[in-house]
């Protein structure tokens, strides 16, 4: 596959993440983060398994599950507490800093030392996120905070492990997303129902939301997220995050009437750009060659003469 591609297929996974805010206020229960977090994770998880048929093996039991909780379980939960009690997109702009703790993960982990080029890029976009989403608006809640920086820390984890531990023999990304879909949405199970209690009941409305969001949004979205990480590198696919909440901006301002300013879209411009350069390849210096020494010839030497040994003559017999 080409490079190209695979950033365009992995960019669909944030782009369509992007979508998830408005589909959760516009078409499913209110107030009911953790059923939602189990409704994408758990269905979309056993659907994939049914497809992929295949098991983990081995250490890629306790693998997978250690990626699903870091991927799914604890991310999903933490970054729903974090949106409910955070004002004003701050959830968003701790989350848009993600592509710098995987910079720093990759560097203990995978031996990846982050240029500055790549610190500056994810820094651009980290501050053009901030712009776009952040409102001078409520104050800011401890618990909130921390669940927002555990959900980026986990699902920064979650991409650096990934790509560090790879894939078993002869599997494929589908089976490697089915199990962790599967093992976050059953440790989601749990803690919603202690939580928010019973399911609440659906309506057409509501159903239609949870498959979108199900199978869009999740299976295939983090199918091709894990497939753009075995492609492109750990710091390269964060840097595609900050297309999500550029996209959750666009969506309010097209779908549900949400005004821009001239310093949202200024803002919008900055980290849409960081992100497209974080794609791009650094270009090698090219090499000098140094010119060429006059070459030397040393002048010939005499050889050196070699004289006959001295033969005694024979002596004549008279």
């Amino acid at each position: 596959m080409k490079r190209a591609t695979a950033i365009l297929l992995t960019a669909y996974a944030p782009l369509t993440w992007g979508s998830t805010y408005a589909v959760t206020t516009e078409f499913l229960p209110a107030d009911r983060p953790l059923f939602t977090a189990l409704m994408r994770a758990l269905p979309a998880g056993l659907l994939l398994l049914l497809l992929a048929r295949r098991l983990p093996r081995g250490e890629w039991w306790w693998k997978s599950a250690v990626l699903g909780a870091l991927n799914i379980g604890a991310f999903f939960p933490l970054l729903f507490l974090s949106a409910y009690r955070l004002p004003g997109g701050m959830a968003a702009v701790v989350g848009s800093v993600g592509p710098l703790f995987v910079a720093g993960l990759a560097a203990l982990l995978l031996a990846d030392r982050p240029t500055p080029r790549t610190l500056l890029t994810a820094a651009a976009a980290a501050l053009g996120v901030s712009l776009v989403v952040l409102k001078a608006t409520g104050a800011l809640d401890a618990v909130g905070l921390l669940a927002a920086v555990g959900s980026t820390a986990s699902m920064s984890t979650g991409t650096v492990l990934t790509k560090r531990w790879g894939r078993p023999e002869g599997v494929g990304p589908l089976a490697l997303t089915a199990w962790q879909l599967t093992v976050g949405g059953l440790l989601i199970a749990p803690v919603a129902f202690l939580v928010e209690g019973a399911p609440p009941a659906l309506d057409g409305q509501n159903i239609a939301g949870y498959l979108y969001l199900s199978l869009a949004g999740t299976a295939v979205a983090y199918w091709l997220w894990f497939r753009g990480i075995g492609r492109l590198s750990a710091t390269q696919a964060s840097l595609l995050g900050p297309l999500s909440p550029l996209t959750a901006a666009v969506i309010g301002w097209a779908a549900l009437g949400q005004s821009l300013t001239a310093v949202q879209v200024a803002g919008m411009a900055l980290a849409f750009g960081a992100t497209v350069f974080g794609q791009l390849r650094p270009q090698r210096k090219p090499q000098t060659l140094a010119e060429p020494q006059p070459q030397i010839i040393p002048e010939p030497q005499p050889r050196p003469q070699v004289l006959p040994e001295l033969q005694p003559k024979p002596k004549v017999l008279t």
